[in-house]
């Protein structure tokens, strides 16, 4: 397991964090409890098992979206 900070360009509202947390939820490896999603400071904070997914995947359904991120710090567990 890694936990990942990634840090978007903007996020607004708490309808854009849900539907932000909606598609982080539903992908294989993350780990659902520790899941945040901070509209005022624009970050999403989660751990995941880099083994099922990679942080790339996580960025793409984000920027599927319509989110972009500025940066991704990733740290070991």
């Amino acid at each position: 397991m890694k936990k990942a900070t990634i840090q978007l360009e903007t996020l607004t509202c708490p309808s854009c964090a849900q539907k932000i947390e909606g598609t982080v939820k539903s992908l294989t490896g993350i780990e659902i409890e520790s899941l945040k999603v901070l509209f005022n400071s624009s970050k999403v904070k989660f751990n995941f098992d880099d083994e099922k997914i990679s942080i790339k995947e996580i960025e793409n359904a984000i920027s599927k979206l319509g989110y972009e991120d500025k940066k991704s710090k990733i740290n070991e567990l």
